[in-house]
């Protein structure tokens, strides 16, 4: 942007002194590059065609006090606020251009400069004054000084032009005369277009007057430069004006700062001394205020002392009177003050000689707090000041006491402890004994809270010095067997360098001969050498150093130029490290190739002339192998971790789905809210009596107490129930005590008594969860003669050992009496070692120990050789071998010591246990236990079944509608009180398909159908059956009446008919019947041989196959206690199909007609039931289960899935059991 202005403080007067009267001027307006900011003109007389800058200023000098400076530009640098620049458009300069021809040079301004030429048109008059100009006017002098000076003053303040200034200079126009001056605040300002006129018009004149300009040159640049250097000296000396008074503004600003700094600096020496003064009354104030409150302490300390001696007299005083009194009443012992309080200390006297330590040196006190339950102590006596022998001693009080317990001895074995009652003294104003236990119980959950931290620590310290050790352990076995393994290597390859070869004439050779790994070499081939000569392409397969890491060549050949021979060729890179190249020859790439020369089956080999050395490579090898292993092996571990985390999280899933089914199995009878009960919680309990004996009385008590009746608060008050809105059930709460791990509760029809609901005879239990105790753990032996896996012939070995687990995992001691046969399968018993000898029954009995499944088991074998018979059931002499057993199971608890709480006996075979106990152990050493009785068939051992019902104190069967079905059997009927029916469950480690090692890929619910899908596969391809998407039927069974067997073929023969498969594994005790099958089974196979397969032996994995593989079981049975067969089915997502009979009643629900009764027990239906046993009956539940799989094939998926989800494990059993073992504990 052009800037244009004119450094004139008083324009008018410059006007008319400047340019003179009558003088004409003309503006023309030059672009020059970056003008100065402050371009100053000046002129005594100007100068015809002189050339001016005259630059348009923003400056405001109507705002600014008028200083006279000097506006000069020197020809040096400029002070601040001026920019140096040599003037331009000069006449000299003009000139210098019109002698170069009128070209245009650098320094000759154009009119494209931002600047304003100044002529004067002078006449010839006025020419001649200007030449001889030589006098100056020192009254124009005088007058242009001044017009420097405050030109100066607003070259340096940068202000605006004052409104006379706009007046005389607007967009480059000046005024050119003094009548245009005065007329200009009338006229309107020339814009820039307007100035260009002016200009072309003065440019015309001037062509005019050229000729004269140039007569007058030399004249008019001697004046211009007589200007210049007066202009100059002018300036200098202004600036040095101006440089003095800024001098003296900075030497009176400093004596003004200097004053001020004197000022400041007395002002603060006064505030500081009024300061001080201050300070000074301050500290008087404090020291008088100290010496007062000394003073006040003095006193006080005095008062102090006056009220602690004359207290000390009355305290002395009083105990005198008391020491007196005591002794003339006899007593021998007194505390003071009388009323004892918490946190304070109490005198405790003794008068020794009225004491039975009146004659020892040294007397002790020895007590503890509430009970001998808090904080025990034990202090001297000294003797005391008072008359007699009294003795005492200092006891301070804890705040939590409210009862002080102790004794007196001599610090030995004398004492005296009140005649065997101990001392007492009340606390009073502290807790009472139930606020004290609650006291204990949070300080025990702190401690236990404490040692279950360092427990936590302790075991994660353990757990990682086990995981160093055992890495290390396995990292030296990885490496013994990587150098194993290299030895292995080596010895091989020895042997193939001695068959290997550089070439073999006529049919292969190598280019270049020599080279090494990595190298690019050529591989030549004779095609016509070999079985390939009319092979249309050739391939060589190939590898490494014995072929180590398999194929890792394959190149096709490409025909060679040679001539000699039908000779092809491959490009290939030696492997590194290799020292033998292995590789054949086929007609094709790899997995795709037909014909092969492998060198009459030896393949082909050749040395690697340029290998890497023996002994290098070798250890490479070594330390490759030893990485591979490692890895290898690290990667199982994790494997096997994330499948035992898998495991335990779905266990304990599984176990918290059956906590809650079982929580809500009485619900229509009675349950809680909320369902899980926690220590330290309020809980409303829901009862409906309508489902009860109960029903219809007008008021319901509720009667409770926790942890099996024996909480130290004992039964709480009876509690009258209040009616629930919208139904027939009563509620009553309770508060639950921090220390209980159980709730107890009865009904009844009063509160004080009458008609009880309790359970009949059982009570009702729920758990407690989280509370500071633990229910004390009972100790449970089972005595029996069959034990999974290592003595099993049928269900009952199962029921043992899985109900032995189960109760153990509750965290319960279970112990097991077995006979020791010689035919026991010994590989399953950890920790097997002689345990003792003892003699009974005229024999001597050897007892052995270990461990089956983690249960402690005693093996008993008496020398009389009853258990070397090479069986466990089928002798003549059975009763007689089993009855001797059960005697010596009882003789070895007694003399072992044992005092278990439960004696489980099963079946006829361990029945006499239960009149044994009663008759000759109850009473001598074994009084403490109760006796548990399960029958497990009925059909074997009446007369001691009956028997062992008299006698036992709760008896059980293996499931709840079998135990109605034989409720009217004379042995059972007249025992119905002690009798109950608890399902049996299996062991969801032994039956797991998740990690089942004879199945082909473990599964789970989420992954069922691909896991049943490939294990159908291998089953039919071990049993040679047709690979094919057909329902597969399933029967593991013994081959007995009771089985169903006439069911069970009509099942076969219906199954083939509806096109499906067929597997039948089992066996037939009786002959007859083995040898029926093993003529249906010769029938089948030949005339269905792909879709039907009877094994009729026993075969432990092949049934896990068929378990996992077949889509339907079949259990026909006419009838069955309770039947694992079906439980073990619904683990592996097989669909049970099954008579309505026993515990298959109880455990499979009809998907048809079942609903209800499965949500009862907070179950989804299962699979096919039928009535009956007949073929109608059987063909209605298989038609049904066959037109289900055909038919709607992702329904039976998700049956499948819901079936594995089902929880037939121990665990609800278990819970069952817990509570009838309790229930025995309670009898007499």
């Amino acid at each position: 942007m052009m800037e244009m202005a004119l450094r004139a403080q008083r324009p008018v007067s410059c006007g008319s002194a400047a340019f003179g009267e009558g003088r004409r001027l003309r503006i023309e307006p030059r672009v020059a590059s970056a003008p100065s900011r402050f371009t100053t003109w000046h002129t005594r007389k100007i100068s015809y065609g002189v050339p001016f800058w005259i630059t348009a200023a923003s400056a405001d000098f109507s705002r600014r006090r008028n200083r006279k400076t000097s506006s000069a530009r020197p020809r040096g640098s400029s002070p601040k606020g001026f920019m140096p620049k040599v003037p331009v458009g000069t006449s000299t300069q003009k000139k210098d251009a019109g002698k170069d021809g009128q070209k245009k040079g650098t320094g000759s301004p154009t009119r494209e400069h931002s600047a304003l030429e100044l002529k004067s048109d002078f006449d010839e008059e006025q020419d001649l004054e200007l030449i001889q100009g030589n006098e100056i006017d020192e009254e124009r002098d005088s007058e242009f000084g001044d017009y420097l000076e405050d030109a100066t003053t607003a070259s340096i303040d940068s202000a605006a032009l004052t409104t006379e200034q706009d007046r005389f200079v607007k967009n480059g126009s000046v005024v050119r005369n003094s009548e245009e001056v005065e007329e200009s605040p009338q006229k309107e300002v020339a814009s820039m277009r307007d100035i260009g006129d002016v200009a072309d018009a003065a440019d015309k004149k001037g062509d005019t007057l050229k000729s004269n300009e140039q007569n007058d040159d030399t004249i008019k640049v001697k004046n211009f430069e007589l200007d210049e250097e007066r202009i100059h000296e002018d300036s200098i000396k202004l600036e040095m004006e101006a440089t003095l008074q800024k001098q003296e503004a900075e030497a009176a600003l400093k004596l003004e700062m200097e004053a001020n700094l004197q000022k400041q600096e007395a002002e603060a020496e006064a505030a500081l001394k009024l300061e001080m003064e201050a300070n000074l009354q301050k500290q008087e104030a404090e020291a008088a205020l100290k010496l007062e409150m000394e003073a006040n302490l003095r006193k006080q300390e005095a008062e102090a002392a006056l009220k602690l001696e004359m207290e000390a007299n009355l305290r002395k005083q009083e105990i005198e009177r008391l020491a007196m009194e005591s002794f003339a009443r006899g007593n021998k012992l007194f505390s003071y003050p009388l009323v004892v309080k918490p946190d304070l200390d109490v005198e405790i006297f003794l008068n020794r000689s009225l004491s039975t330590l009146s004659n020892e040196p040294d007397v002790l006190i020895m007590g503890a707090f509430n009970d001998w339950r808090w904080k025990s102590f034990t202090v001297r006596l000294s003797k005391t000041h008072l008359s007699g022998d009294w003795w005492s001693c200092l006891i301070h009080i804890p705040k939590e006491a409210y009862k002080i317990d102790f004794v007196f001895f001599n610090g030995q074995n004398v004492y005296d402890n009140n005649d065997k009652k101990d001392f007492s003294i009340p606390v009073e104003g502290a807790m009472d004994p139930i606020a004290f236990e609650d006291f204990l119980l949070e300080e025990k959950r702190r401690e236990l809270e404490k040692l279950a931290k360092e427990e936590a620590e302790r075991e994660r310290k353990a757990e990682e010095q086990r995981r160093i050790e055992a890495e290390k352990a396995a990292s030296e076995a990885d490496r013994a067997q990587a150098r194993v393994e290299v030895e292995k290597r080596r010895e091989a390859l020895q042997q193939l360098i001695k068959k290997a070869a550089k070439s073999v004439d006529n049919i292969w050779y190598i280019e270049p001969s020599e080279f090494k790994g990595d190298d690019m070499a050529r591989l030549y081939y004779n095609r016509s050498s070999g079985p390939l000569a009319h092979a249309n392409e050739l391939w060589i397969h190939g590898g490494h150093n014995n072929w180590k890491d398999g194929l890792t060549i394959a190149e096709r050949l490409d025909k060679s130029e040679r001539k000699d021979g039908d000779w092809w060729y491959a490009k290939l890179i030696v492997p590194d490290q290799a020292v033998v190249l292995d590789w054949v020859f086929a007609d094709g790439p790899p997995h795709n190739a037909v014909v092969y020369d492998n060198n009459n089956r030896q393949d082909f080999h050749a040395i690697v002339p340029n290998s890497t050395p023996e002994e290098f490579y070798w250890v490479e090898e070594e330390h490759q192998i030893y990485r591979k292993l490692q890895a290898e092996r690290r990667l199982r571990e994790e494997a096997i971790r994330a499948k035992a985390e898998k495991t335990a999280l779905m266990k304990a899933e599984t176990k918290k789905r059956t906590l809650k089914t079982f929580l809500l199995s009485q619900k229509h009878i009675v349950y809680t809210e909320p369902l899980n009960v926690k220590a330290g919680d309020t809980v409303t309990v829901f009862y409906n009596p309508a489902n009860t004996v109960l029903h219809g009385k007008p008021e319901i008590w509720f009667r409770c107490s926790f942890n099996r009746w024996t909480h130290r608060k004992g039964p709480l008050p009876p509690q009258r129930m209040v009616p629930v809105e919208n139904g027939s059930h009563v509620k009553a709460t309770v508060e639950i005590p921090l220390d209980a791990y159980m709730i107890d509760f009865v009904f009844s029809e009063r509160e004080d008594g009458g008609i009880f609901d309790n359970k009949f005879g059982m009570d009702y239990h729920i758990p407690v969860f989280g509370g500071l105790i633990r229910e004390p753990p009972m100790h449970i032996v089972h005595i029996a003669v069959e034990m999974a896996p290592i003595a099993k012939v049928g269900g009952l070995g199962d029921v043992v050992t899985s109900l032995s687990r189960a109760v153990q995992e509750l965290n319960h001691n279970v112990d097991i009496v077995l006979p020791k046969y010689d035919c026991l399968n010994l590989t399953n018993v950890k920790d097997f070692q002689f345990h003792r000898s003892y003699g009974w029954g005229g024999t001597e009995i050897k007892v052995w120990h270990g461990k089956v499944e983690g249960v402690s088991v005693y093996f008993l074998e008496p020398q009389n050789g009853f258990f070397w018979r090479g069986c466990i059931y089928g002798c003549n002499n059975d009763g007689e071998r089993f009855g001797f057993f059960c005697h010596a199971a009882l003789e070895f608890l007694h003399q072992s010591g044992f005092h278990p709480d439960i004696i489980h006996c099963h079946d006829w075979s361990s029945a006499p246990v239960s009149w044994l106990f009663k008759d000759h152990y109850k009473q001598y050493g074994l009084s403490k236990a109760r006796t548990v009785f399960t029958i497990h068939n009925l059909e074997f051992g009446a007369d001691l079944i009956r028997k062992a019902m008299a006698y036992t104190d709760k008896a059980t069967t293996v499931s709840n509608t079998y135990s109605k079905e034989i409720s009217g059997n004379r042995v059972i009927a007249p025992h119905l009180f002690k009798f109950h029916g608890i399902l049996n469950g299996i062991d969801p480690d032994i039956w797991d398909p998740y990690k089942d090692k004879f199945i082909p890929i473990p599964y789970t619910p989420e992954n069922v159908v691909e896991g049943k899908r490939a294990t159908k596969e291998a089953l039919q391809q071990r049993l040679g059956l047709k690979k094919a998407d057909l329902p597969l039927v399933g029967v593991i069974t013994r081959l007995t009446h009771q089985k169903g067997i006439h069911l069970i073929k009509h099942a076969i023969w219906r199954t083939l008919e509806r096109n499906g498969q067929v597997i039948l594994l089992g066996s037939a005790p009786d002959p007859r019947i083995q040898n029926d099958f093993v003529n249906l089974a010769n029938q089948l196979h030949s005339s269905h041989g792909d879709r039907a397969r009877l094994c009729l032996t026993y075969d432990e994995p092949l049934s896990h196959l068929i378990y996992a593989g077949a889509d339907f079981i079949l259990v026909p049975s006419i009838f069955e206690p309770c039947g694992l067969t079906q439980l073990t089915a619904m683990r592996y997502g097989s669909i049970p199909v099954v008579r309505k009979t026993g515990g298959l009643y109880d455990t499979v629900f009809d998907v048809d007609h079942d609903k209800e009764r499965a949500q009862a027990q907070g179950l989804e239906p299962n699979g096919f039931n039928f009535d009956g046993a007949d073929s109608a009956g059987i063909d209605y539940a298989l038609n049904r289960a066959l037109s289900a799989w055909y038919d709607g094939r992702d329904w039976f998926n998700s049956l499948c899935k819901t079936v594995m989800e089902q929880d037939w494990s121990w665990n609800r059993p278990a819970l069952d059991y817990m509570e009838l073992y309790h229930a025995a504990r309670k009898l007499g």
